[in-house]
């Protein structure tokens, strides 16, 4: 269930999780022993007694990592900058059992920044999962709104989660093909 490059790990204090693939949250206790599968995009998958649960990165601390500081914009910001960061913050978000960004899995259908109002900056995104079936389909679509939401200047986020058109594996990036073996 994990490779050689799993490391071990103890929980340091109780912790929130999110069980993978069920998307089960729970608190795993303090003095629980593991091995860390998987650290991508500032979150970390844990393998405790055969099963596998995600790890925030700003609770990183509690299997002895560094928590993951939130991005930061110049005050001089523009749109495009901003734009770009909601890319590169979307880029940080993973489904826990694929080592695939979903930007480049091409779960992301569109992103559109927009000013409301009062001229405060809006993010709307839609999106998909692998399977519509997925148990971690509101963790992954929240930690997209969660990391769209702690950049500077953001005040709203809307998520929106759509199975049409269906995913498929051609609408990966071919770095995400050759990464799975799907090319």
């Amino acid at each position: 269930m994990f490779s050689h490059t799993s490391q071990p790990c103890q929980f340091e204090r109780d912790c929130a999780v999110v069980m993978v693939p069920s998307g089960d949250e729970l608190t795993m206790p303090a003095g629980t022993v593991g091995y860390i599968t998987q650290s991508l995009g500032g979150s970390f998958t844990v393998f405790v007694d055969g099963n596998l649960f995600r790890v925030a990165g700003v609770d990183a601390d509690a299997i002895g990592k560094e928590p993951v500081l939130p991005p930061a914009l110049p005050d001089d910001a523009s749109d495009d900058d901003v734009e770009k960061l909601v890319w590169d913050q979307m880029k940080t978000c993973y489904d826990p059992e694929i080592p695939v960004n979903i930007v480049d899995l091409g779960l992301v259908y569109s992103c559109t920044l927009k000013k409301n109002e009062a001229g405060e900056r809006e993010v709307d995104v839609t999106m998909t999962l692998t399977a519509p079936g997925c148990g971690m389909g509101d963790i992954i679509v929240e930690d997209v709104r969660s990391k769209i939401e702690i950049i500077p200047t953001i005040v709203k986020v809307d998520v929106e989660l759509t199975f049409e058109p269906p995913w498929n594996y051609q609408m990966m990036t071919e770095a995400a093909r050759l990464e799975t073996g799907m090319l």
